[in-house]
């Protein structure tokens, strides 16, 4: 761990950085999936979804830059290649298989949801572990997470 004046002890640092490490790992998944799904979308609702997908990775990118951010502002090493970012994401792998519209949406909603459980995990982690800026950080991108849940939901509920 590097040094640093942050006024958060060594113990508290010690115990957010993993949980922020991992976190990390899981968005870079979470990204490169939306974009896995923006690249392969077909159907009548191509051009909708094609750019929804990229928004929710430029979203997520940016969430893990945050992430990784605070990681080295508290003193520790952000390891986001994607290699690490395999290895360590908790997330589902996504199906390559697919092409349809709606089973990307169906795939991508499930891996937002996957990551929205554990920021909400990690908001509670970090606070409990003494760093309230964390846990704040967490809470920002839970409730973009789940706003993005919502629009891509939003492709799966229509009334019929």
């Amino acid at each position: 761990m590097y040094k640093t004046r942050i006024d958060l002890s060594k113990s508290v640092r010690d115990k957010v950085i993993p949980i922020l490490q991992a976190r990390l790992a899981d968005s870079i998944d979470l990204m490169m999936q939306a974009k896995q799904a923006h690249w392969n979308v077909k159907g009548p609702s191509f051009i909708a979804l094609h750019e929804l997908f990229d928004d929710v990775a430029e979203i997520v990118e940016g969430h893990a830059d945050t992430i990784a951010e605070r990681i080295t502002a508290l003193g520790g090493r952000a390891d986001g290649t994607v290699r690490i970012a395999a290895a360590q994401s908790k997330l589902e792998e996504y199906p390559l298989e697919i092409t349809a519209g709606t089973d990307h949406a169906a795939a991508l909603a499930d891996r937002l949801a996957a990551f929205g459980k554990a920021v909400r995990d990690a908001i509670n982690a970090t606070g409990e572990a003494g760093d309230a800026d964390t846990s704040d950080l967490f809470t920002e991108i839970s409730r973009e997470i789940d706003k993005q849940l919502w629009f891509v939901e939003a492709h799966l509920q229509a009334e019929r």
